[in-house]
């Protein structure tokens, strides 16, 4: 069981265009979207995701990790953990990754429940999809 000391998260999902990034309660319970990066090239997205870890004090970093369904790491996996590496050299806060397989169709899933438009939905999708994948990664922390 996680402490009350649990301290803030980023979660990310990585697209070819864009970056959902999502953030923990301090107590480690609830992931909540926070908001979409365009996607620059690593360099200047790692300094986007350090900007971001700094504003929001995190003290790790969750990746999520488009494995196939096979569970295998394929082309665009091989892409985010390039990205991973590179934000690894370039943050003192830890980095992982979160097998993200059905993150994005969760997701959806979420907004069509809650009524979402298609529009809405578009706007929003890669934000909830990286808080889908750290909600994920924080509920399988607090079993255990």
């Amino acid at each position: 069981m996680l402490s009350t000391a649990t301290l803030r998260t980023i979660g990310l999902d990585v697209g070819t265009k864009t970056i959902g990034v999502a953030v923990s309660d301090e107590l480690g319970l609830a992931a909540h979207p926070r908001r979409t990066l365009a996607r620059l090239g690593d360099a200047k997205d790692v300094a986007a995701i350090a900007a971001v870890v700094a504003e929001e004090g995190a003290e790790r970093v969750v990746v999520g990790l488009p494995l196939t369904l096979a569970g295998e790491i394929g082309p665009m996996a091989k892409r985010v953990l390039a990205l991973c590496a590179a934000l690894e050299k370039h943050l003192t806060v830890p980095v992982e990754t979160w097998d993200e397989r059905f993150s994005t169709a969760g997701a959806t899933r979420a907004l069509l429940e809650g009524d979402a438009s298609r529009a809405r939905r578009k706007q929003v999708i890669d934000k909830q999809a990286a808080a889908f994948i750290l909600q994920g990664w924080l509920d399988a922390r607090r079993s255990g």
